[in-house]
C-alpha cells in the first residue's frame, strides 16, 4: 500500500538531506581557510604590553573561535538549494496521482518550512521530515471536520445519508459497508432504493440487504429517484429508523441529464450528508469526478474505495485539497467490517514510513 508514493517522498528526503550536509561542509570549509590565514608579526607595541592584556585577547580569540566553532555546524537552506529537489518532487507527487495543483501547493509550502531558519546539523533529518509532514497534513486539512458516528449521534432522526459517485466505484457496497460499521454501533438502517437507472442495480442492493438484514424500499426500474427517497424517508419516520441510506444511479459527472435528476433527490429530500464515493486506484479520475459532483450538488464529505490496493495513495491529497471536504471512511478490503475511518495522522504516517 502507498509504495510508489513513500519511496518519492523517501528519496526526496534523502536528496534534501544530501544538500543540505554538501552546503554545510562547504560553509565549514571556508570558515576553515579563514581561521588558517597567516598571523600578523607582533608589532613594537603589542611587545610591550602588559602580560595580562595580552592573556585577555587571547581569551576573547578563544570565545569567538568557540562561538565560530557552534555556527559552523548550523545552516540555513535556500531556495536555490532546493529548486532541482523541488522540481523532481513535483514530477514525482504528478507520477503519484497527485494533481498538479496540489502538488504546486505542497511545493510552496514546503519551500516556506525549509528556508524559514536555521538548522544544526545534527537536527537536519528530523527538520526535514517534520517539515514534509506538517506540510502533508494541512494539505489535507478540510475546511470542515466530520466525525461520521458523532454527527449520526448528534443529528435528528431519521439521518438522510445520500451516496454519489460513478459506475464502477464500488458505491452501492460500499454502501452497504457504511450500513454495516452504523449497525455496528448500535443505529437502525434502511436502503432506499435510489439508482432505477442502471439493470440490475435494485436486486444488488437487495443482495446487500438481505446479507445485513436491513429493509429496503423500492420501487420499478426506471421509476422516479426522488420519490423512491421519500418514501424510505416517510417509513423511517413512522418507524422510528435512525438512518436512511439513499442509493443513486451511478451517473457520470459529464451526464447532465442524470446529474439534474440528482439536484431533484436532493431538493425534494434535503438529504443530512452528501457522501461522493471514489476509487483510489483512479487517481486524477476520482479528483476530477469529485470536483464536478461537488460542483453540482455538493458533496459533504468522502469515502474512498480500495485504498489497501493503492501503491500510489495521492488521489486521497488531492481530493481533500480540491474539493476542501473530509475523507471520513475508506475501503480496506472486500468484506462488509473491511471500512475505516479516516484519520489524516495514520496516511501521513503510512506514506512516510
Amino acid at each position: 500500500m502507498f509504495q510508489s508514493i513513500r519511496k518519492r517522498l523517501n528519496s526526496f528526503i534523502g536528496s534534501t538531506e544530501e544538500q543540505a550536509e554538501k552546503k554545510l561542509a562547504e560553509q565549514q570549509a571556508e570558515e576553515k581557510l579563514t581561521e588558517e590565514q597567516p598571523e600578523q608579526e607582533p608589532t613594537e607595541q603589542a611587545e610591550k604590553e602588559p602580560t595580562e592584556q595580552q592573556a585577555e585577547k587571547k581569551l576573547k580569540v578563544s570565545k569567538v573561535t568557540q562561538v565560530r566553532s557552534a555556527l559552523s555546524s548550523r545552516l540555513r537552506l535556500s531556495e536555490k538549494d532546493l529548486d532541482g529537489i523541488l522540481w523532481q518532487l513535483q514530477l514525482d507527487l504528478i507520477q503519484s496521482d497527485v494533481a498538479v495543483e496540489t502538488a504546486e501547493k505542497i511545493l510552496e509550502e514546503l519551500k516556506e518550512k525549509l528556508t524559514s531558519q536555521e538548522v544544526e546539523k545534527n537536527k537536519l533529518d528530523s527538520f526535514i521530515k517534520n517539515s514534509l509532514r506538517e506540510t502533508l497534513i494541512d494539505i489535507l486539512a478540510p475546511e470542515k471536520e466530520i466525525k461520521f458516528l458523532e454527527l449520526i449521534r448528534n443529528s435528528p432522526k431519521p439521518v438522510k445519508i445520500l451516496f454519489l459517485g460513478v459506475n464502477g466505484t464500488g458505491k452501492t457496497t460500499t454502501m452497504a459497508k457504511a450500513a454495516k460499521y452504523l449497525m455496528d454501533n448500535g443505529f437502525s438502517i434502511i436502503f432506499a432504493a435510489g439508482d432505477t437507472f442502471r439493470a440490475g442495480a435494485i436486486e444488488q442492493l437487495e443482495k446487500h440487504a438481505h446479507n445485513l438484514g436491513v429493509k429496503v424500499i423500492k420501487h420499478s426500474k426506471g421509476a422516479d429517484s426522488a420519490a423512491v427517497i421519500y418514501d424510505a424517508i416517510e417509513h423511517a419516520t413512522s418507524k422510528n429508523i435512525d438512518v436512511v441510506m439513499a442509493d443513486t444511479a451511478g451517473r457520470m459527472h459529464t451526464n447532465i441529464n442524470l446529474m439534474d435528476e440528482m439536484k431533484k433527490v436532493c431538493r425534494v429530500n434535503s438529504p443530512d450528508l452528501k457522501i461522493f464515493v471514489g476509487d483510489a486506484l483512479t487517481g486524477n479520475d476520482a479528483v476530477e469526478q469529485a470536483r464536478e459532483f461537488n460542483k453540482g450538488v455538493g458533496i459533504d464529505a468522502v469515502i474512498l474505495t480500495k485504498m489497501d490496493s493503492d501503491a500510489k495513495g495521492g488521489s486521497a491529497l488531492s481530493i481533500v485539497h480540491e474539493t476542501k471536504k473530509p475523507i471520513i471512511l475508506v475501503g480496506m478490503g472486500q468484506s462488509y467490517g473491511d471500512l475505516k475511518e479516516f484519520d489524516a495522522d495514520w496516511f501521513v504516517d503510512e506514506i512516510m514510513s
